[in-house]
Parts: structure tokens; C-alpha cells; sequence
């Protein structure tokens, strides 16, 4: 079979495709035939080799969202999964005409529901849900997404609006994009600054951090008193190792500041969110944004648009 391993760490053209056996599946685990595999941002910092203290090394086939056919079964493994349609945690090793997941990983998709929605939907949507109940979000109060124009902003949005946010911030890179992110929720669109001229708001209760990086700690001056900022992403790196020195500067003013990973998060609980969010997406309800849809092969150029910061949505690799 086909798939993209990382022949070297650094720029995308470290990207290339071999041919590989197929894998089998052990006790416990589903192959999936892929039809969509969602390049997501940890790819990419994976990729780029700043992810190397934790273990990944080069060889590694990355993707960790498919959505494909469940084409044979690991021993244990209930038979009704053969021949389902599913979405699946891959953790590694997406990036490839068939993937390994295990069955606690993995959700049957509604009718309705294509493969490209799904992995544009599967992960973005629930650390979208539980960001915001990791900052307390309660209706009426007014949010601002860091990094809107991905797919985790682009669903926070959403979920900020339909959970009746009193106002719903973003920050993103161009008029065009904030006109597309109105369309989807925002009310108050900035740059990537923060800064907006008469659209700026006095402050806000929450911020949601798709970015982090070096800019991180200026918008702690953006939370209201009690305000919350959780930082779900880091696709602009590390923030400054001093960071925590601003919120002290500001201590009467009990703001916090935390981080959410969905690994945190029970697996029934994720696995009801994001059942439910299909079918809401299935029903229209949940909008979908997907950039462009790239055969497996060209996993360097959509590697190459991450890097660039051109995507607004989710880029996705067909086989």
C-alpha cells in the first residue's frame, strides 16, 4: 500500500511516499480502508521536528484522523464493525491507504456524513466543545478565539454562538476571512493582533488559544476580570517561558490561565460528543469548512499551505 512517511525532519519536502505491507490488526484493533485523512497541525509541528523530544523519530507515518470502510478485524473484536463506515483516532500512521485503529478509537458514521466531513469534524469539534467547558463558558458571556481560521477555531465559533456567547471574538489574518467567520458565528472580527479599531470589544470573559507562541501573554490584558484563557493549540509554538509574569502584574484582577488537551477526557464522553455533532453536521446544523481535498501523494503541498498559513478549514488527503 501507499503511504507518507517523514524521511527527514524540517520542510515539507521531507514528505515522501512509499510502498509499504499492510498492516494487520491486532487483538482489539479495525484496518480501515481510508477515503479521508485530515492533516492537522500537530502533523506538522510533528513533521518539522519540534516534536522530536517526545519520541517521534524520522520514518514516522503520520496522521492521526481518518474516516474510511472497516476492511478486517483484529481477534476480540466485535463483527458487526466489519464493513461499517467509520471515523477513527489513529494516533499514527493516517497518512496511508489503510490504517490501524483501535476499537475503543472508533465511531460509526451517520448516513449523510461524507469521510471529508468527518475528519474535518471528529477531533476539532470536541477539544472545540471541551475547550470551552475547560474555561467555564457560560451563555452571555463574551469570547474570543485566538486563530480562528482553522478547523479548531472555526468550530468554537460555532459552539460559541449556538451556546448563546455574548459576543463572539476572532482574530484572523484578512477582511475576507473575517467575512467568512461572521458567516459562522463571529460577531467581532480582529487581527491577528488582537486589535480591531470600532469592532474591538472592551474585553472578554474567555479566550480560546488555538496559537500560543510568543504573542500568548498580550492577550491576557484582553480578559476581563475573572476571564479565563485556555490554550488548546500551539501552531505558533511555545509562548515565552516567562509568560506567567503578566498574569501576576494583573493579580486583582483573578484572571486564569490553563491548557486542554482531549486526552483528559474520558473516552465515552468524547465518543457522545462527537456522535452527536455528527449527526447535528448530517442535519446541517454544524458546518463543515474544508480548504481543498489533495490526493495522498501531494501530502507535501498540503504540508507546504499549513506552513504558508493559508488554510482557512481543514485540509484533507484522499487515497
Amino acid at each position: 500500500m501507499k503511504a507518507v512517511t517523514i524521511k527527514e525532519f524540517g520542510p515539507p519536502e521531507g514528505l515522501t511516499v512509499v510502498d509499504i505491507p499492510s498492516p494487520a490488526p491486532a487483538p482489539g484493533q479495525v484496518l480501515i480502508a481510508t477515503e479521508a485523512i485530515g492533516v492537522a497541525g500537530v502533523d506538522v509541528m510533528i513533521r518539522s521536528g519540534a516534536l522530536a523530544a517526545y519520541g517521534y523519530r524520522e520514518g514516522h507515518i503520520p496522521g492521526g484522523e481518518v474516516a474510511g470502510t472497516v476492511t478486517a478485524l483484529g481477534d476480540g473484536v466485535d463483527p458487526t464493525w466489519l464493513g461499517q463506515r467509520v471515523w477513527a483516532f489513529t494516533g499514527a500512521g493516517g497518512y496511508a491507504e489503510q490504517a490501524i485503529a483501535p476499537t475503543g478509537e472508533v465511531v460509526p458514521l451517520p448516513a449523510g456524513l461524507s469521510a471529508v466531513d468527518a475528519v474535518t469534524l471528529g477531533s476539532a469539534g470536541v477539544v472545540a466543545h471541551f475547550g470551552l467547558a475547560q474555561a467555564h463558558f457560560s451563555p452571555g458571556e463574551a469570547v474570543l478565539v485566538r486563530g480562528a481560521a482553522g478547523s479548531i477555531g472555526i468550530m468554537t465559533v460555532q459552539l460559541a454562538a449556538r451556546g448563546a456567547a455574548g459576543a463572539v471574538a476572532v482574530t484572523t489574518s484578512s477582511p475576507e476571512r473575517g467575512r467568512r467567520l461572521r458567516d459562522l458565528g463571529a460577531s467581532h472580527v480582529l487581527d491577528r493582533s488582537g486589535a480591531g479599531g470600532p469592532d474591538d470589544s472592551a474585553g472578554y470573559d474567555v479566550i480560546i488559544d488555538v496559537v500560543a507562541g510568543q504573542g500568548m501573554p498580550t492577550f491576557f490584558d484582553r480578559l476581563n476580570p475573572n476571564g479565563r484563557l485556555v490554550v488548546v493549540g500551539a501552531v505558533g509554538g511555545q509562548p515565552p517561558a516567562d509568560f506567567g509574569t503578566r498574569l501576576m502584574a494583573a493579580f486583582q484582577k483573578s484572571m486564569s490561565f490553563g491548557t486542554f488537551s482531549a486526552a483528559t477526557v474520558a473516552q465515552p464522553a468524547r465518543h457522545a460528543v462527537r456522535m452527536e455533532q455528527f449527526a447535528a453536521a448530517a442535519r446541517g446544523e454544524l458546518q463543515t469548512v474544508v480548504h481543498e481535498v489533495l490526493p495522498l501523494t501531494h501530502a507535501v503541498s498540503a504540508h507546504r499551505m499549513m506552513d504558508a498559513g493559508d488554510v482557512f478549514g481543514r485540509v484533507v488527503l484522499t487515497p
